[in-house]
């Protein structure tokens, strides 16, 4: 597809449960290259526009396009574009780091002959190289997140979707995964974040995104706003004080 159309093309996106609606109409285009921090309170719709994206769950109405693949019908192509990294680690805690990655290296059908030269250049880009034969149950929680960004990048994808990556992490870890996020953005990916953390929202991304009751209340670039400007129109848009 040519890099003139957007690499995510969401059109009048309808999601409900039991009849509840949590998605209305919801219109989204991204860009190639763009690094969009999508920020609303809990019910929002946050979670839920992520499942609809990887093909998780199905919309009641509307239409996906990812990188020109259209889902439910074309999810093997759509899922081959995508890394995905959630609060909640996609990881085998009684397998090691190494033996995780070569799991997933697996199931992404990387052609054998590269499978141990990218399993080591990921473990590396992401400082866990010494703790390669350790078992995943050993690590904190930002060497976990560490790992899940090596597995969801492994299969080099177009785009990395994050589902609250910054959630129970120390400070530490926080400014580790703001330098690997920096670096994947920088490597020319797209990247799609939901987060509740209105200051890193003000400096990562390229992009913000507000969503309230299932809409999207404001879109502008990251550069028109600062942490204390963002969390007034957060208040605002949302009528809520705070991003939780």
């Amino acid at each position: 597809m040519s890099e003139s159309q957007p690499i995510i093309d969401v059109q009048a996106l309808v999601k409900t449960y039991d009849l509840l609606p949590v998605l209305r109409k919801l219109n989204l285009q991204i860009g190639h290259g763009e690094f969009v921090a999508l920020l609303g309170p809990n019910g929002s719709g946050k979670s839920t526009l992520l499942r609809l994206l990887c093909g998780l769950s199905r919309a009641t109405a509307g239409t996906i396009r990812i990188g020109g693949w259209e889902l439910p019908k074309e999810a093997a192509a759509v899922r081959a574009q995508l890394g995905l990294v959630s609060h909640k680690a996609i990881l085998y805690d009684t397998l090691t780091a190494r033996e995780n990655l070569l799991f997933f290296a697996r199931l992404y059908n990387l052609p054998a002959a590269s499978i141990d030269a990218r399993i080591t250049a990921m473990l590396d880009q992401v400082g866990l190289a010494r703790r390669a034969h350790d078992l995943v149950r050993t690590f904190s929680r930002g060497m976990l997140q560490r790992l899940s960004i090596a597995r969801a990048l492994l299969h080099n994808p177009d785009i990395l979707l994050l589902d609250e990556p910054y959630t129970g992490l120390d400070q530490d870890a926080s400014r580790v995964l703001d330098d690997l996020l920096r670096a994947a953005h920088g490597g020319g990916r797209t990247i799609l974040m939901t987060t509740h953390d209105l200051s890193r929202a003000a400096i990562l991304p390229t992009r913000i995104v507000i969503l309230s009751r299932g809409v999207i209340g404001y879109d502008a670039p990251a550069s028109q706003t600062d942490a204390l400007a963002l969390a007034a129109l957060y208040t605002d848009i949302t009528s809520m004080t705070t991003a939780r």
